[in-house]
């Protein structure tokens, strides 16, 4: 999704400047004037242009929001006027960024702006799904209840993620460790050897040369390999920021049959939640959908909800395009279609998320079960062959000892 930068002016006449992730100029204007400001200024930014922004301030995780909402509910419902529990949430919030916005949002609720408004301003850190159920909890007057979803909300989501990662952790030390392996292999084991086997007549063997090679040349070029991995790798990040880069990653991913079952029912327990929790709210479904889409870090997934938007908007019902883009399994749409024949969407949409909770818990650990066993033989592969390129021209030199013996 493009980038824009924009520079705007608040109530007070400060110019502001940031950057927001839209489909278009008008949607950062739309969201601009949503947080309070009068947009001056909107330009598309690209890799080259965008703003860099360095902090040492780790943005909230999932289950910081967690904490943050259920503590506010805790408050309030104690009988603590916004004004103060967003004071005391201050001090008891661990996290730098979360205390800063916390600290900033106070000050607007004094100034008399609303809880939304004010959270608006400050769209890294409050995302736009916890915006727009503050808004419509505020409009309905019932914004304990708004909270108090977005809590489990934010602690589904926590845990998801957690076991996402965990299931990333394994394979990821594993090839550290074999790449520290092969490193020492070829850099200390092998040029220990190399004396030995330069003094032997015989040829050495096709695999032993190969080997005495690439050490020799990680020896000698060390430095530019270093820095060759470095720009590779800050390339790599750079044009995965990118709308081309992004849909290639996602369709990557979707060629490898284990992490498409894991990401599929992972966007499918996240959506539903998530549209389950806009819609008990009061949300629109066409905006219910939007705000669900853009949640989505698979493009294709993103888009399939983008365009089964644009079919709500014309009547279309929800469990259509569902089954029509092909990428959700068919309970997904079955069972939103159940919903909404029965008047029960709501309803559905929790089973549903429930569901792919316990899915997304077994696709982790069909996931690691997989792996575990082609990531040894991969090591043991290749260690194998360091280990045997070796042997082998001992084995030759013994055969030649004994042979003159």
């Amino acid at each position: 999704m493009p980038s824009f930068g924009y520079t705007a002016i608040d109530k007070a006449g400060i110019e502001i400047k940031g950057s927001i992730e839209a489909e278009n100029k008008e949607k950062v204007i739309q969201e601009v004037k949503r947080m309070g400001l009068i947009p001056m200024e909107i330009v598309e930014q690209s890799i080259w242009n965008r703003d860099i922004e360095l902090s040492f301030e780790k943005k909230p995780s999932a289950r910081d929001l967690s904490v943050f909402c259920r503590q506010f509910v805790s408050m309030t419902k104690a009988g603590v006027t916004i004004i103060d529990a967003m004071k005391m949430l201050v001090e008891q919030t661990e996290n730098k960024a979360l205390k800063k916005a916390a600290e900033a949002v106070r000050a607007s609720l004094e100034k008399g702006e609303s809880l939304a408004s004010s959270m608006r301003e400050h769209p890294k850190i409050f995302p736009n799904l916890l915006n727009s159920m503050v808004a419509a909890g505020e409009a309905s007057g019932s914004l304990d209840v708004a909270m108090e979803r977005m809590s489990t909300q934010f602690e589904k989501t926590s845990k998801n993620q957690g076991m996402v990662k965990k299931a990333m952790i394994y394979p990821m030390v594993v090839g550290l460790v074999a790449i520290a392996v092969i490193v020492v292999m070829l850099v200390i084991v092998i040029p220990s050897y190399s004396q030995m086997f330069e003094s032997l007549d015989a040829e050495l063997p096709a695999i032993t040369q190969v080997v005495l090679a690439a050490s020799n040349f990680l020896q000698a070029y060390w430095i530019p390999i270093l820095a060759v991995v470095a720009v590779a790798i800050l390339a790599i990040k750079a044009y995965l920021t990118t709308d081309s880069g992004k849909r290639l990653l996602s369709e990557i991913q979707f060629m490898i049959p284990g992490v498409k079952n894991l990401i599929v029912k992972t966007a499918s327990a996240n959506m539903a939640r998530t549209l389950s929790t806009l819609i008990s709210a009061g949300v629109p479904l066409v905006e219910a959908v939007d705000i669900v889409a853009h949640t989505m870090e698979n493009v294709l997934i993103r888009e399939a909800l983008l365009d089964a938007k644009d079919q709500i908007m014309i009547g279309v019902p929800l469990s259509e395009p569902l089954k029509e883009c092909g990428l959700f399994p068919p309970m997904v749409h079955h069972m939103v279609k159940i919903g909404e024949e029965a008047g029960t969407t709501e309803e559905m949409l929790t089973k549903l998320a429930d569901y792919f909770d316990e899915e997304v818990e077994l696709a982790v650990q069909s996931l690691m079960a997989a792996m575990e066993p082609l990531i040894i033989v991969v090591l043991a592969a290749v260690v194998g062959v360091l280990v045997i390129s070796i042997l082998l021209p001992m084995m030759s030199m013994y055969d030649s000892v004994n042979a003159l013996g």
